[in-house]
């Protein structure tokens, strides 16, 4: 079974699209990940705007987000 990935900076274990999210918009190669919220914290956002992303990049079809 793989391990669930855990927040960088709180240690909140990560959704895929908490993951996903990381990926997109810090490093695509990314291997440390952030929650939700430690990313709205970083890019002084609310996380209802990084919601509003991960839809769009889906709805983009974005392969991060499946």
């Amino acid at each position: 079974m793989a391990e669930v990935p855990v927040c960088a900076s709180c240690g909140r274990p990560l959704q895929p699209d908490e993951t996903a999210l990381t990926r997109k918009l810090i490093n695509r190669g990314a291997v440390r990940f952030f929650c939700l919220s430690c990313l709205a914290e970083h890019f002084q956002v609310s996380e209802d705007v990084l919601r509003e992303k991960i839809r769009e990049f889906r709805e983009m079809g974005c392969t991060l987000f499946e």
